[in-house]
């Protein structure tokens, strides 16, 4: 009676160990892993009843067309979850953030077209991924940045079109990757590819099959074939102007800045200002060819050509002025620090405070990546002559003053 008594006990021990849905088989691998087999059973949803000790949960070759929030709330210990050959379609936030045990995740041959990819991010021991064959058109650049073990990606057969640089930063084990038979776009934005596969050690499957669609002159030519001439990183040169010698102004005088930039394709110019009271961004012309001026801009005047122009001048207005290149390689800076100093002797004056600066307007180049580290920029101190007769009896200067000295840089040229 008493050994009876125990294999019941143990079979109450065990029973919810071994707890499997009708559609499934379930057994305990040798490796001690338990495996709840529902593959080709024409299931519409991930059934219930699963043990919380599975492991192993295939459920290949269905037709499950939904995962929600609750889908694998029982199996919180899965290690490799097998979905591929079902119609999925929908795929709720938070359906995998739980799994954190997950290893090895197929998602291929679905209908995916919108993913969570914030669920990936609990998901820091994911080995293999398989997205292939689904509808996905993009997907964020730091959508696997927590995937440190991740060892193979496949992201074949979707309707990419263009990846954002940085998708594969930050996965140190990727050793396999696939994304072969997407409707690659080859405008510059995926240069960095081509690049990318240069210099990775990543194998990457079928690499002449990953094709350009557009543009027109690159079509059928392999993402990895893109001319070098076609796509150049930003270049960009600030120049100070200034044709303001020996005149009178009247309320200050007006700033000149020319940023030329080169590349390919043609960068956009932007503009960065910070002064002691603003911080302002121009992302663009903001002076229209009729002369209409933004409001909100009107006292920093954007043109087309790359021209910054900052009408009377002041105190006020000093700061750091960046000049940003953009296009889909990248992006150049470069910056000038202004400051305006009024005095009866300029030429004295300056070089008293810098032995050198007499020297400035003969200085070319600028490299960005040697700028002083504070993104100050070059400094730029505009000096005008202010004759003594200009001073009132307070000790102040009366709006009139002659520009009879700019030291400093009438041609100071700074460029990246």
């Amino acid at each position: 009676m008493r050994p009876l008594l125990c294999c019941l006990g143990l079979a109450a021990l065990l029973g919810p160990c071994l707890a499997c849905p009708s559609a499934c088989s379930c057994s305990t691998k040798k490796n001690g892993r338990l495996l709840a087999e529902c593959a080709y059973k024409d299931l519409q949803e991930v059934p219930e009843g699963l043990s919380s000790n599975v492991t192993i949960l295939t459920l290949s070759a269905n037709r499950i067309g939904w995962l929600g929030q609750g889908s694998f709330a029982e199996v919180p210990e899965v290690q490799s979850l097998w979905l591929g050959y079902n119609q999925i379609g929908v795929v709720e936030p938070g359906t995998f953030a739980l799994l954190v045990h997950l290893k090895n995740l197929d998602l291929s041959h679905n209908k995916i077209a919108d993913f969570p990819w914030q669920d990936l991010r609990n998901l820091s021991g994911l080995q293999i991924l398989k997205m292939n064959n689904n509808r996905l058109a993009g997907l964020p650049w730091d959508a696997f940045r927590s995937l440190k073990d991740l060892r193979s990606l496949w992201l074949n057969d979707n309707e990419l079109t263009t990846l954002a640089e940085g998708t594969f930063d930050n996965l140190p084990s990727l050793s396999q990757l696939q994304i072969f038979n997407n409707p690659f776009n080859c405008s510059c934005k995926v240069f960095w590819l081509k690049k990318w596969t240069e210099n990775t050690s990543v194998s990457i499957t079928k690499g002449g099959s990953t094709l350009c669609v557009a543009p027109g002159r690159l079509k059928g030519r392999a993402v990895t074939d893109i001319p070098d001439h076609h796509c150049i990183a930003p270049s960009v040169q600030l120049t100070y102007l200034s044709n303001l010698d020996n005149t009178v102004m009247y309320d200050g005088l007006t700033l000149t800045l020319h940023c030329s930039v080169a590349g390919s394709p043609l960068p956009e110019i932007r503009w960065k200002i910070q002064t002691s009271s603003h911080r302002i961004e121009i992302n663009g012309p903001n002076v229209a060819r009729d002369g209409n001026v933004k409001q909100s801009q009107e006292r920093f005047l954007a043109f087309k050509n790359g021209t910054m122009a900052i009408p009377n001048f002041s105190k006020e207005d000093e700061g750091i002025y960046t000049c940003l290149a953009v296009n889909d390689v990248g992006m150049r800076d470069v910056s000038v620090n202004v400051a305006l100093a009024g005095s009866e002797n300029p030429a004295e004056d300056l070089l008293q405070d810098d032995p050198q600066a007499s020297h400035l307007g003969g200085r070319s180049c600028y490299k960005g990546d040697e700028m002083d580290p504070s993104g100050a920029g070059e400094k730029l101190v505009i000096v005008y002559h202010m004759p003594r007769e200009s001073k009132s009896r307070a000790g102040g200067v009366v709006p009139q003053v002659h520009l009879g000295t700019l030291l400093l840089a009438l041609s100071i040229v700074l460029c990246c």
